[in-house]
């Protein structure tokens, strides 16, 4: 290097961080020997923070915005009261620029099955997993606390932690929401909310926040998986005898699609399947179910009629014919007296409706010329 260049190195300073990686947190701005010039530029962007060490003390946070570094803008060199004009700077201090933008789509996953008492299956097992953001709120202490003398500190580097963390909460949120499994899937928004507000009180001490917490999936273990679907299928099979029937047909159609399988007895076997399921379908109503031979009720009694009676204008009834037959043996009604009963068309005189005609010939008609 020429004594020009290094002349220019020492008394020119411009500080600033442009980052091409999608996973830094922090980066340290590296200086020769740790000095930082008397009045040099500190260029801070948008979605970033710089925070200032000096002499192993954090001296002061930087938002974004354009700095000159000098001791009468920084409280903490107030006790540096001359500036040497040689080479040498008063500044043994260190710069950490801290990314205070989201880290998007982060994975979470439970390694291990959470146990929980489920209203309906009792004890039982559950997976789950999905994604979460996570940001720097407080540079400082997110460097004091995480970061430390680290010149280059990655996401990778403590998702791991922050994954403990969620699992933790979602474990202890999950056993004791007591919401069924099956119930699970249509409440992930109001658990997820919930698990978020448990992990902020946490990462809130190393100086992070989580804007963003999804559950993408709550499953069960295979073994529940395989006994929930064929519970299901007995539900959609509505029988159970349905569902043997169904079972057998569809290992009479796989025995027949395989003849090399089993050879003869595969096709005797076949064929003696066939005959029960032909004696079970002879049972069988037209849906397929077999059911028991129900015993013969007698048919419902036919409705009896009800009459009225037209009298001197006025209507009287309605009567049973039992009440028809006292009014005809005490007089009260003739052969020539109107009746009528519910879908009769109009009335009519009661010895021409052959029901009534029949209360008249209990006592004999009046002689003919009477």
């Amino acid at each position: 290097m020429g004594i020009l260049d290094f002349l220019t190195g020492e008394f020119i300073d411009v500080i600033h961080w442009v980052d091409d990686t999608r996973d830094t947190m922090v980066w340290r701005f590296e200086r020769e020997d740790h000095e930082i010039k008397y009045g040099a530029k500190l260029t801070v962007r948008e979605g970033q923070a710089a925070v200032f060490i000096h002499e192993g003390q954090l001296a002061d946070v930087f938002t974004p915005g354009l700095y000159m570094l000098e001791t009468n803008n920084m409280p903490i060199l107030t006790t540096i009261n001359h500036w040497d004009h040689g080479f040498k700077s008063p500044f043994k201090s260190e710069i950490y620029f801290v990314n205070t933008t989201r880290f998007n789509d982060l994975k979470w996953g439970t390694k291990n099955p959470i146990m929980l008492r489920d209203p309906e299956f009792g004890p039982t097992r559950i997976r789950a997993f999905g994604t979460y953001s996570v940001r720097v709120s407080d540079p400082a202490k997110f460097l004091v606390e995480i970061v430390g003398t680290d010149g280059e500190f990655t996401m990778d580097e403590i998702s791991y932690q922050i994954r403990n963390i969620i699992v933790q909460a979602f474990s202890r949120v999950i056993a004791g929401a007591g919401i069924p499994v099956l119930d699970m899937a249509a409440n992930t928004a109001d658990l997820g909310k919930i698990i978020a507000a448990e992990i902020s009180g946490i990462v809130a001490e190393y100086g992070l926040i989580i804007p963003e917490f999804y559950i993408e999936n709550i499953s069960l273990p295979t073994a529940v998986e395989a006994a929930l679907d064929k519970r299901t299928s007995m539900g959609v099979a509505g029988d159970l005898g349905a569902f043997t029937q169904y079972s057998a047909a569809e290992a009479m159609t796989a025995a027949a699609q395989n003849p090399s399988g089993g050879g003869g007895m595969g096709a005797g076997l076949g064929m003696g399947m066939g005959m029960a399921m032909a004696g079970q379908m002879a049972q069988a109503g037209p849906w397929g179910v077999a059911h028991a031979a129900a015993p013969q009720t007698p048919p419902p009694p036919p409705v009896e009629h009800v009459w009225h009676v037209a009298d001197n204008g006025e209507t009287k009834g309605p009567f049973s014919k039992a009440a028809i037959g006292r009014m005809a043996a005490s007089g009260g009604l003739t052969r020539d007296t109107h009746v009528w009963t519910p879908g009769q068309d109009g009335w009519k005189r009661a010895e021409d409706i052959a029901e009534l005609a029949q209360l008249f010939t209990v006592l004999p008609p009046p002689p003919p010329g009477a």
